[in-house]
């Protein structure tokens, strides 16, 4: 069993940054893919980046460049460092978790989710 918390969401303007953190915590020794997915109002849930307990990563084509994910395996905590948001990328940001092989972001893997953090990005 494992659970998330997310945290660092707010409020920025356009062009501004924002950082999240998500801490794992769990009873096991697993090791985890983790995360980042997001929900716009009015869309589908989508990823953002994830990352393996190798530290392979994967980005979503439209925030190459400018987001940044990274882990801390000593502390079981993932960050999401963004940069230059724009407001349509307004809207709740989740972490995700995973023990199973692979690690992409096919949102059915992932048997553990946190709470969110709201993201708003105003124009």
């Amino acid at each position: 069993q494992a659970q998330l918390a997310e945290s660092g969401g707010g409020s920025v303007p356009a062009g501004g940054s924002l950082k999240l953190s998500c801490t794992l915590s769990t009873s096991t020794s697993s090791q985890y893919c983790m995360g980042w997915f997001r929900q716009a109002p009015g869309k589908e849930r989508e990823g953002v980046a994830v990352m393996d307990f190798d530290n392979t990563i994967t980005y979503a084509d439209s925030v190459k460049g400018r987001f940044t994910i990274s882990r801390d395996n000593a502390k079981n905590t993932l960050y999401l460092q963004m940069n230059r948001l724009s407001s349509e990328e307004t809207g709740k940001y989740f972490c995700a978790a995973h023990a199973h092989w692979g690690c992409d972001m096919r949102q059915g893997q992932y048997n553990y989710w946190g709470q969110g953090t709201q993201v708003t990005v105003s124009s």
